[in-house]
């Protein structure tokens, strides 16, 4: 990869299978327009000046059933451009719905690509709703803009279902729908720009959303290859698929009408062949060819799929169309551009009969390639035809439309050419990837201005903006930082302005390599309120609640693969109805508890020990973590939860070794980050239950209280330096 100046782009499209060359185009309901836009964007972009790096992630499948391509790592296609795979649940090839549950774990390992390159992308732009959920988590933890480009919607697919007569639960079950929407929502609500296609998906179909804000929206068509698509030279020879669409023909002479998609029920094929089979005059003008994916077997194929095509075969026999219809099997991506070049040749016509069409990508490369287009009146295609003037918008649903359009196209010769040359004329300059690229970096350009709202808003009720003298950075440290400082606020950090604002100085002057952490027992409010008043800048890692939230970047993102892993055996009102048995000990107020902390007062006059208390809960098969602070204050957390676990979980996820957190603290709220492999520093002004921990080796007692300690600490350990020489000795081992 280069190292010149430029942006670094990152793509992220889950599901389908991508690969640089030979896409099996039509292979599956997930391996179809989407995949062939993501590969070209990020060819476009990486030959464009302004780009630096481009890479493209998904999923790695490691599976029998499809190519070995698709489980390699890294696939380098040029100097500037690479696909990058990412574990993300099963080995095997799963069809998309089926992946959402496995989607916080290819987040997790996309963290762990970006700390092992050790750079943050300029811009992430998220494919679909499952890459919006990932790539949401991740520019959120980062602080990176964030792009993105739906291809399609729940909302309106939820729609259209119920539309054509499915019923809710089925929807539900088959497309896991809900949480699709809910995933877009969060998408809308978070991205910096949003790329449509046509002003009718920004209108129309994101005006659907809770979180529609055109203001963020932006319609950019999608470009063709023009290196691929052009009209037949005049030595063009017909390309070796046609002897297998020949096979099919009793008169192979004849023009040719065309539609080339998926078999999906939203593609609408069928009303095409009824519109052919009905109609004599247009059966002996030209010949039907229906490429719709690759298939070895229908009977093996996915149940939608397999409904489309068998209800296809059925009326091509209904019809006796055999001689006048060809569905070959097979077709490789570098077939395409040749099939449209034979309908130029025999003056045929490409149509798009879908219900509906967010855009259309294959109008555009037939439009290229000089011959005409019929498609339904409704999204893409609307664009793409008031732009180049090169054919007839249809009523997907009236057979007779369809008939008189395909036939004006066949009959007239004058409008076939007229057709034919508007198209060759206009689509180079409305739909190039060079104008698509040009357009797309100018909007990157401008994302400073458009930074995402961030949790901090209705937190605090005022935006970072206002208060100059907060510093809220734009990105997080976590994925270039080598070491990590994390300290408790109340008694540690804060409490000595003078102090804290030495602390403050040094971070900024030595500690360029070095990430900031809070960790804490207050809630992420309080803690925020605690860090704006004291005007300590945003930190990098915010772990609050005694351990039981853990919070990223300054869009301050929750982690809710933690919340998910400390769930386990979690039963809060089971506890709260145990300790509700014992005297001495109050809940909190409301503000002191959390979804996984349950924190109480203990009057230790009248009150059990700590010990009996948490025995009391082990008769109760309550499986719990207690943590005694002050010897007034009880927290309860699941057993997996303490400030300890979730360093050691945060270290752990961004690949960060845990011999380079140094920790501060004062109490026995504390411990669990004091013990073990960490740097410890218990400054001065400590409470004595932690005492016990004097004599650890890896432990400081400083003598300076607040953050004078800290500073002691720094010194201490070399911290901004190489480390203490007995700290660099258990990193080699």
């Amino acid at each position: 990869m280069l190292n010149s100046s430029g942006l670094y782009i990152l793509l992220v499209s889950v599901h389908g299978l991508i690969r640089g060359d030979n896409l099996e185009l039509g292979r599956d309901a997930d391996t179809g327009g989407q995949i062939k836009y993501v590969l070209e964007l990020a060819l476009a972009l990486a030959a464009n000046p302004e780009v630096k790096r481009v890479d493209l992630v998904t999923r790695a499948v490691h599976d029998p059933k499809v190519s070995p391509d698709y489980g390699k790592s890294i696939e380098v296609l040029n100097d500037k451009t690479q696909i990058v795979r990412l574990n993300c649940g099963p080995r095997r090839y799963l069809r998309k719905e089926v992946l959402w549950p496995y989607l916080d774990a290819f987040a997790d390992e996309l963290l762990r690509y970006l700390r092992q390159i050790g750079q943050l992308p300029d811009v992430i732009h998220s494919h679909y709703a499952d890459a919006g959920y990932v790539a949401c988590r991740v520019a959120g933890w980062l602080g990176v803009p964030l792009v993105h480009t739906g291809h399609s919607l729940g909302r309106v697919k939820r729609q259209r279902l119920l539309e054509n007569g499915s019923k809710p639960e089925s929807i539900e079950s088959n497309f896991h729908i809900s949480t699709r929407i809910e995933a877009e929502e969060t998408t809308l609500a978070s991205a910096s720009l949003i790329i449509a296609s046509t002003n009718q998906e920004v209108v129309q179909q994101y005006g659907m959303y809770d979180h529609y804000q055109p203001k963020r929206m932006v319609v950019i068509p999608p470009g063709v290859a023009l290196d691929q698509f052009y009209p037949p030279p005049q030595d063009w020879q017909p390309p070796q698929i046609t002897q297998e669409i020949y096979r099919f023909l009793q008169d192979p002479n004849k023009p040719i009408i065309m539609a080339l998609s998926r078999p999906a029920i939203r593609k609408n094929v069928s009303t095409l062949v009824k519109a052919y089979g009905e109609d004599a005059e247009l059966r002996q003008l030209a010949n039907l060819l229906l490429v719709l994916g690759n298939r070895d077997d229908i009977t093996t194929m996915e149940s939608g799929p397999r409904q489309v095509l068998t209800e296809i075969l059925q009326l091509i026999d209904r019809y006796d169309l055999y001689g006048h219809v060809a569905y070959p099997k097979h077709h490789t991506a570098d077939d395409v551009p040749e099939l449209y070049r034979l309908l130029t040749a025999t003056q045929g016509v490409f149509i798009n009969p879908a219900l509906t069409e967010p855009f259309g990508l294959t109008l555009i490369e037939a439009t290229a390639c000089g011959v005409p287009i019929i498609a339904t009146a409704d999204g893409g295609p609307r664009d793409i035809l008031a732009a180049c003037h090169n054919g007839q918008l249809i009523d997907p649903l009236n057979i007779q439309q369809i008939q008189d359009a395909l036939k004006l196209a066949l009959t007239d010769k004058k409008q076939w050419q007229e057709w034919s040359k508007n198209g060759l004329n206009n689509v180079r300059q409305h739909f190039s990837w060079d104008s698509h690229v040009k357009s797309y970096l100018e909007q990157v350009q401008q994302l400073k201005q458009l930074r995402v709202q961030s949790l901090l808003s209705p937190l605090r009720q005022a935006p970072a903006d206002n208060l100059p003298d907060w510093q809220v950075p734009e990105t997080n440290r976590l994925p270039t930082a080598d070491r990590f400082l994390v300290c408790e606020i109340d008694n540690t950090l804060l409490g000595d302005q003078e102090a804290l604002k030495k602390l403050i100085e040094r971070l900024r002057s030595e500690g360029n390599t070095t990430g900031v952490g809070i960790a804490t027992g207050r809630n992420l409010p309080s803690t925020l309120e605690m860090l704006e008043e004291w005007r300590f800048p945003m930190p990098d890692l915010l772990i609050v609640s005694t351990g039981s939230e853990i919070y990223y970047g300054p869009k301050v993102v929750l982690d809710t693969n933690w919340q998910r892993h400390i769930n386990y055996r979690w039963q809060p009102e089971e506890v709260r109805q145990a300790l509700a048995e014992l005297p001495g000990i109050e809940l909190q107020p409301p503000e002191g508890q959390g979804k996984f902390k349950i924190s109480y007062f203990v009057d230790m006059q009248k009150s059990l020990s700590f010990r009996e208390i948490m025995r009391h809960l082990r008769r109760r098969r309550l499986h719990v973590k207690g943590i005694f602070s002050h010897n007034m204050y009880l927290d309860l957390l699941p057993i997996r939860a303490s400030k300890g676990d979730a360093i050691r979980y945060s270290a752990l996820k961004w690949g960060l070794p845990i011999k380079r957190f140094l920790v501060a603290g004062a109490s026995g709220n504390d411990e669990s980050m004091l013990a073990g492999n960490t740097l410890g520093v218990v400054v001065g002004n400590y409470s004595q239950e932690i005492e016990k921990l004097r004599g650890y080796s890896q432990i400081y007692f400083a003598k300076g209280h607040h953050a004078w300690g800290i500073l002691e600490a720094l010194d201490y350990y070399d911290f901004f330096g190489s480390l203490s020489p007995q700290e660099q000795e258990m990193v080699a081992v």
